[in-house]
């Protein structure tokens, strides 16, 4: 399943990503701070998807109530519809 979502209240602008069988076996994130997050990209393509959200999700960035972590475990969350 490909998937694209637009993160809010990060510097990302875009995360386009497949799930195939539970597993991220693609991760493309557009803007942000590149290094990080093609670091990140790379660390979650072949993890399970419910994995990657119990440790992303309620990340925060700053004083932000959120952060890119965050957002891509509610980009993941709402492509299964939870």
């Amino acid at each position: 399943m490909q998937y694209t979502y637009k993160p809010g209240g990060v510097c990302a602008q875009g995360f386009s990503f497949t799930i195939a069988d539970g597993i991220i076996t693609d991760l493309t994130i557009t803007g942000g701070c590149p290094g990080n997050l093609a670091g990140i990209s790379r660390l979650l393509i072949g993890m399970p998807v419910d994995t990657v959200i119990a440790r992303l999700e309620g990340i925060q960035c700053k004083d932000r109530a959120t952060s890119c972590p965050d957002q891509i475990a509610q980009a993941l969350k709402e492509s299964l519809g939870k």
